[in-house]
C-alpha cells in the first residue's frame, strides 16, 4: 500500500481561500494544546496573544509598525517563490541593507557634510544604499546558482550567519560609538537621518508608507506587466518558457536582486525608524517569518498585507504572554513555524488529491 499525490485537475476558489484560514485554526488549536501541556489557560494565552492587542490604540500603531519590514520582505520573497526560486536568506539581506544605510548616518553623524551642502540627501541616501546591500547580497546565491548549479536554499541560508557575525564584529569594533561606555552599539543617528513620524509622539513611521507602496506596484507588476507574466511562466512552466524565449538565468538575477533590494529596503526602515542605531541584532527574525507571510498570503501581494497583520500580531501578543502568563518568548518562534507547517500541509491539500494504490512505494 502507497500513498500517491495526484494533481488536482480543475482548481477551486474556495479551497485557495479557506486553505491559509484553515491553517491558521489549526496552528491556534495545537498551539493552545501546548500551552495546556505547561498548566495555562488556552483561552487566556488566546486572549492575551490576539484579542487584547487589537484594543489598545498603541498596539494597533505597533502591529503596523512590525508588519512593516514583514510587507517589504515577504513581497521581495514572493518574486523568487512565484519563480520556483527559494530565496531562504532574506534575513541575512535585510542586515545587509540596514548595515550599509545605517553606516551612512554614522558617517555623516558629524554634522560636516550636512553644514557643507545640507543634510536633505542623508535619508534618501541612506534608503538607497539599504536596497542596493540588500540586492547585492541577494545577487550572491543567484550567481552560485546560475555560474556553478549552486543550490540557492544553502547558500542564501547559509549568508544569514556571515551578515550577522559582520554586524556583530562591526558594531563592537570599527562602528562602535566611543562614548557609548562600551556598549556593543553604534551612535545614535541624527534626526535627519531617521525616518519621519506620521504623527507626533507616535511611533508609526514613513516606512509603512513604503511598505504599502511596494505591495501596490507588486501586484501591478504580477498582473500588468511582461515580468509579471515571465515569473510566473517560468515558475510554472519552464519548458514553455524556454520555447517562449525567456531567460531563466537572467530571471533567476533579476528576482534575487528584487528580493534582496526590498529586504535591505526593510533593514534601513527598521534601522532608521524604530532603533535609530546600529546594534548587534537589528532584527528579531524578520526574514524567516517573512517566508510564512508570503505562503500565508498566498503570494498575494493583498494576501501578504494580512498575513503580516496576523504575524505581526504573534510577535505583540509573544511579548504580552511572557509578562503576563510567564510564557517563553520561544513560544512565538514555535507557534509560527507550526503555522508553516501547517500552510504547507493546506496547500498540498488544496493543489493534490491523496490516492491509496497497492504496490511498494516508490
Amino acid at each position: 500500500m502507497r500513498i500517491d499525490l495526484e494533481p488536482r485537475p480543475d482548481k477551486s476558489l474556495a479551497l485557495e481561500i479557506g486553505a491559509p484560514i484553515a491553517a491558521l485554526a489549526a496552528a491556534i488549536l495545537f498551539g493552545g494544546l501546548v500551552i495546556w501541556l505547561m498548566g495555562k489557560s488556552p483561552a487566556l494565552a488566546f486572549e492575551v496573544y490576539f484579542i487584547t492587542p487589537l484594543l489598545e490604540g498603541w498596539s494597533l500603531q505597533e502591529l503596523a509598525v512590525k508588519a512593516c519590514p514583514l510587507v517589504l520582505i515577504a513581497i521581495g520573497l514572493s518574486f523568487c517563490f512565484r519563480a520556483n526560486l527559494w530565496n531562504i536568506g532574506a534575513e541575512g539581506q535585510f542586515i545587509m541593507g540596514g548595515l550599509l544605510g545605517g553606516w551612512l548616518a554614522i558617517l555623516t553623524h558629524d554634522d560636516a557634510y550636512q553644514d557643507l551642502i545640507g543634510g536633505w540627501w542623508i535619508l534618501p541616501a541612506m534608503l538607497a544604499l539599504g536596497a542596493i546591500g540588500g540586492a547585492i547580497y541577494g545577487l550572491v546565491p543567484a550567481f552560485l546558482k546560475v555560474r556553478f548549479g549552486a543550490s540557492e536554499i544553502l547558500t542564501s541560508l547559509m549568508l544569514v550567519y556571515v551578515a550577522e557575525l559582520g554586524l556583530d564584529w562591526l558594531v563592537r569594533g570599527p562602528l562602535k560609538d566611543p562614548k557609548g561606555f562600551n556598549f556593543p552599539q553604534s551612535v545614535t543617528f541624527d534626526d535627519i537621518a531617521r525616518l519621519p513620524f506620521l504623527a507626533e509622539g507616535e511611533r508609526l513611521h514613513a516606512g509603512v508608507l513604503l511598505a504599502l507602496l511596494a505591495a501596490l506596484a507588486a501586484a501591478f507588476i504580477f498582473s500588468r506587466t511582461i515580468l509579471g507574466f515571465e515569473v510566473r511562466l517560468i515558475g510554472e512552466a519552464p519548458r514553455a518558457a524556454r520555447f517562449a524565449g525567456f531567460d531563466d538565468r537572467r530571471l533567476t538575477l533579476m528576482v534575487f536582486a528584487i528580493s534582496g533590494a526590498l529586504a535591505g529596503l526593510a533593514g534601513i526602515c527598521e534601522v532608521a525608524g524604530q532603533i535609530g542605531q546600529l546594534q548587534p541584532r537589528i532584527s528579531p527574525g524578520y526574514g524567516f517569518t517573512a517566508i510564512i507571510v508570503a505562503f500565508l498570503g498566498r503570494l498575494s501581494p493583498i494576501g501578504i498585507l494580512i498575513a503580516a497583520l496576523v504575524l505581526a500580531l504573534t510577535y505583540i501578543g509573544g511579548e504580552a504572554a511572557q509578562v503576563e502568563l510567564s510564557l517563553p518568548n520561544d513560544m512565538t518562534r514555535a507557534f509560527q513555524g507550526l503555522l508553516l507547517m501547517c500552510v504547507l500541509i493546506a496547500d498540498t491539500a488544496t493543489r493534490y488529491r491523496i490516492r491509496l494504490s497497492r504496490g511498494a512505494a516508490r
